[in-house]
């Protein structure tokens, strides 16, 4: 991308650009390669490599892990394209969900990639109470799927639910907790501020980055109190169809998400008690797990996921072999949306140029056509006289 091509961006959106570069794949790349090196010298048993069956058994679930992964981004593509209004067909949904998906791969997992998504479905001739409405009403949507699912499975499971033999509140619970905690404070804000009272929490937020420290943040609460009240307006003319199907959606998403990893593990590990309950188990922990991801600082989670995958399922994959079920993991659900930016993104950013510049002309075009208008008036005007 010459920078050349960039003069009618603003700065902002220069700089969310310059994140989805595809040179970004090769940070989190490197992070997780080296990760899983330490994990292979530290953890994996040849001896347990080998009691693997590849079989006919191991194929079949495995495949059926990959079918999770489509219906996973279907369900996202359906999300926005429901929320859209259908704006958008699902051919450009489960591109936009591509892109979507990259930006969060390689940027910080508590960051994540919304900005990314405001720049993009605004290119997409999206109106902005849409598009702002759209990624405001995600975050809220999957931050509520947690903060109402995890309480439930709290009661079922008990602290097994965190991590396996976990008696009291360890380090492991207290950091758990603390980000269910954190996750339930910012989504519950989200929420007021889009279907309660905008105006009023856009006077917390700008009251609050008023205190010294917080003053460079000012603007940017200006920014989110203003696209509250419009995502508010936008969202509130809805009819309850319209909550119900994205909610729908959402439930599916995450629901698939992690039965994909209940399929890896019956794949690779010999012997796996098929019982519904300890298959449930298995899912209540790996929500756990991922609301702990969920405050990753690196790209995506990159390195942590992996890292932290064997000990949370230790009672269900053993530690020579957890490497094989997290990396499997992990290439389908996140190294293969770096595979797929990398090929979707430059496409999409060079018809994204091109319809600018064809815009640009338009509007050259049709301002030299006026002014050429205006001069033949008088002329007109004398030969009529």
């Amino acid at each position: 991308m010459k920078k050349s091509d960039l003069t009618d961006f603003t700065d902002k959106q220069k700089d969310i650009l310059q994140s989805i570069k595809i040179s970004r794949v090769f940070l989190p790349i490197l992070i997780g390669i080296g990760v899983v090196l330490y994990l292979l010298w530290q953890q994996f048993d040849p001896e347990e490599f080998k009691k693997i069956s590849w079989t006919a058994h191991t194929l079949f679930w495995i495949l059926a892990s990959l079918v999770f992964v489509v219906l996973r981004h279907l369900a996202y593509a359906y999300r926005i394209k429901t929320l859209s209004q259908d704006h958008f067909s699902w051919r450009k949904s489960i591109q936009l969900i591509f892109i979507w998906e990259f930006s969060s791969a390689v940027t910080p997992t508590s960051v994540g990639g919304s900005a990314v998504a405001l720049f993009v479905m605004s290119q997409e001739k999206l109106s902005a109470a849409k598009t702002t409405a759209i990624v405001l009403y995600t975050v809220v949507l999957d931050t509520f799927f947690f903060v109402g699912t995890l309480p439930f499975l709290y009661l079922v499971f008990g602290n097994e639910m965190i991590r396996p033999g976990m008696d009291g509140l360890n380090g492991w619970g207290v950091t758990f907790l603390t980000a269910y905690i954190a996750m339930a404070i910012y989504g519950t804000f989200f929420f007021y501020g889009l279907f309660i009272n905008p105006g009023q929490m856009k006077r917390i937020a700008v009251g609050i980055t008023s205190i010294g420290f917080l003053r460079k943040w000012r603007r940017k609460a200006v920014e989110l109190g203003n696209d509250f009240i419009i995502a508010s307006k936008e969202l509130k003319a809805q009819k309850r169809r319209f909550h119900l199907k994205a909610f729908l959606a959402t439930v599916a998403a995450w629901t698939f998400k992690f039965t994909l990893i209940n399929c890896l593990i019956i794949a690779i590990v010999n012997n796996s008690d098929f019982s519904f309950l300890n298959q449930f188990k298995l899912y209540s922990r790996l929500e756990s797990m991922f609301v702990i991801m969920a405050f990753s600082p690196t790209p995506g989670g990159s390195g942590f996921a992996e890292f932290v995958f064997g000990g949370f399922l230790r009672d269900y994959v053993p530690k020579g072999i957890a490497l094989v079920v997290a990396s499997l993991w992990r290439i389908f659900t996140y190294y293969s949306y770096l595979i797929a930016g990398a090929i979707i993104i430059p496409a999409w950013i060079n018809k994204i140029m091109r319809q600018r510049k064809k815009d640009a002309q338009h509007k050259k075009d049709a301002m030299e056509a006026a002014l050429h208008q205006e001069k033949q008036i008088p002329e007109d005007s004398s030969q009529d006289k």
